[in-house]
């Protein structure tokens, strides 16, 4: 069995659905961080039967809230002094701006290129967001 360690400050991005750790890995920027990281897939899980984790030993300031449109059930854990100090549930953002594109060729957005793509929550069991500009809908893909 493999082992990997506590880390004494940092966070912990856990219940990662399956295969969704790289994505969250690679949206945070963490290949290009000089302090230590751990992408661990694949892990058994008796809630989600596998799951994938994400172990930051450092002090970083990124919103978080984003990763809610990638996998919503991510839970955050804040650890200090080798313990959790916050446990953080994330859940679909109301308002994202520049995360989502739209795909409405008739949209304002297509033509004036520096105006925000601006998304706002619309039925969050299903993951629907609409175009603030067109009412475009857009459907997150890990849904249904």
């Amino acid at each position: 069995m493999m082992t990997i360690n506590t880390i004494e400050n940092g966070i912990v991005i856990d219940h990662i659905r399956a295969g969704y750790g790289v994505e969250i890995f690679n949206y945070l920027g963490l290949d290009k961080v000089d302090y230590t990281v751990a992408l661990i897939m694949n892990v058994n899980s008796k809630k989600q039967g596998k799951k994938d984790i994400i172990k930051i030993e450092n002090e970083i300031n990124f919103d978080l809230s984003e990763l809610g449109l990638i996998d919503p059930d991510v839970t955050i854990n804040i650890i200090q002094n080798h313990k959790i100090s916050k446990k953080l549930k994330l859940s679909l953002p109301k308002v994202v701006e520049n995360v989502i594109k739209c795909k409405n060729p008739r949209c304002i957005t297509s033509v004036e290129r520096n105006l925000a793509h601006v998304f706002y929550l619309v039925d969050e069991k299903k993951g629907i967001y609409r175009c603030k500009y067109c009412d475009e809908k857009y459907a997150l893909g890990n849904k249904s």
